[in-house]
């Protein structure tokens, strides 16, 4: 049979899970086509089983009947041009050889297997006999196979208890199944960063490091994974590439994670779309403050280094998701001037005051930093604005050493002191640096609008 290929090169890639049913919405074929979707792709759908689970776990599982299985996988391969396909939860051995017989038939571009085994309140996902069939039909021929760690283990045969033995579990692995190329998440190992460690054939290892993101609303991490390496695959990338592209993804999607339920919720592969989608928003925005200080006599509230005006997009992980003023705004005759438009990565300085506080209130996006002066806090107060104050003489010499890191040291001290995130943010300065204000709020005007009620010009 010849293999699948995509008809119209304009049309979004067609891909397809082979997987189980989440009612919650939060795993399963649910999440991988909302996940397809999000990345530009367009989902096809096989179901292997309805589960009964919300948010607490699984508690049951039906697989649909094999006759009717075979049925959709080979009707769908049949006449849909299924550029790549991925498998998640195969539930038993006759689900595994029939989804294994039909990929092979009609060969995709790219095969992922997601070698689902247990869900994260132990249930099983996957049969002693389905795993032997899946080791035997399936795995061989894969293109990807992405095991979290539990599973790797199962695969390796040994414990794996840290990053060497990752490197040993994938070298091993990718020998055992020759053409496969194995991906070991490593999301469950402790450490501020979490390391995907990724085995090409002949040997190759690559690490993918990533920003871990502290959020227990996990549920469907490897399901939205898998599914974003298809579709990544499906676009052209190279593995690696494609690791990465994914790797990224993930973290936005846990980010994203809510609180669904009263159990763990689902990561949010929306995060990523709407940090896309409000790229162009957060400079308008950015751009419609400078206009409103800018019509203001606002001289006075300028330091001796300069203002900046930053925002942060709504899942910001990093300092180029923050855009703020290149080379600042200063000050010019009565005014103000700015240098240069805003741009995402201008300005570390202010993008770690946001960052910090989103920390604490992902809601408060947007900061700028004003002259300090004791009238403007004694006229902050009086408005009712919350205000707080660190001092740098406390700073630890550990944190000193750091370099960037005493803007965040400082800005958690006056909150954890605060108990909440305040509206003003200061400190007194020390030898060789100067006293700063910083107003924060959930947008640039917002912002804006507080720095010059502060300084009395509105």
């Amino acid at each position: 049979m010849a293999k699948c290929e995509s008809k119209d090169s304009a049309l979004a890639p067609i891909v397809l899970t082979i997987a189980g049913s989440d009612p919650s919405g939060g795993a399963g074929i649910q999440q991988d086509l909302r996940t397809f979707s999000v990345l530009g792709g367009f989902g096809a759908a096989v179901p292997t089983a309805l589960t009964v689970q919300n948010s607490l776990g699984v508690f049951d599982v039906m697989p649909v009947p094999v006759e009717i299985f075979d049925q959709q996988l080979e009707k769908v391969l049949e006449d849909i041009p299924i550029l790549a396909a991925k498998t998640g939860m195969l539930v038993n051995d006759d689900i595994v050889k029939k989804c294994a017989e039909h990929l092979n038939m009609f060969k995709p571009e790219f095969l992922v297997v997601d070698p689902v085994m247990y869900s994260k309140n132990g249930h099983a996902l996957l049969d002693t006999p389905g795993w032997e069939a899946m080791k035997e039909f399936l795995l061989p021929i894969a293109d990807v196979i992405t095991p979290n760690m539990e599973e790797a283990e199962a695969m390796w045969g040994r414990p794996v208890k840290d990053l060497d033995d990752m490197r040993a579990a994938v070298i091993e692995i990718q020998e055992k199944w020759k053409k496969s190329v194995i991906v070991v998440k490593g999301g469950h190992l402790g450490g501020d960063t979490v390391v995907d460690v990724v085995c090409l054939p002949g040997g190759k290892v690559h690490e993918i490091t990533r920003q871990r993101v502290e959020n227990p609303h996990t549920h469907g991490t490897g399901c939205a994974y898998s599914a974003a390496l298809t579709l990544f695959l499906a676009k052209g990338m190279d593995v690696v590439a494609a690791c990465k592209e994914a790797a990224h993804f993930m973290t936005l999607s846990i980010k994203g994670g809510f609180k669904m339920g009263d159990g763990t919720g689902p990561v949010n592969p929306l995060a990523f779309l709407r940090n896309e989608v409000e790229q162009g928003k957060v400079l308008s925005s950015l751009e419609a403050a400078w206009e409103l200080l800018s019509s203001y006599q606002c001289r006075d509230l300028v330091p001796e280094v300069q203002i900046n005006i930053g925002y942060a997009l709504p899942y910001a992980l990093n300092v180029n998701d923050v855009a703020a003023f290149p080379g600042r705004i200063v000050g010019l005759g009565k005014g103000v001037a700015k240098v240069g438009c805003p741009s995402f990565g201008a300005s570390s300085h202010v993008a770690r005051i946001i960052l910090t506080a989103m920390e604490f209130d992902p809601a408060l996006r947007s900061a700028m930093n004003i002259r300090y002066d004791e009238s403007y806090l004694k006229r902050a107060k009086s408005l009712g604005y919350k205000v707080a104050k660190f001092a740098r003489a406390e700073e630890p010499a550990h944190i000193k050493e750091k370099e960037g890191s005493t803007l965040v040291w400082g800005v958690k001290q006056a909150i954890r002191n605060h108990k909440g995130v305040p509206d003003v943010i200061f400190d007194t300065g020390d030898i060789g640096k100067e006293p700063i204000i910083r107003v924060l709020g959930c947008n640039p005007t917002e912002v804006v609008e507080k720095a010059l009620r502060i300084g009395g010009m509105l």
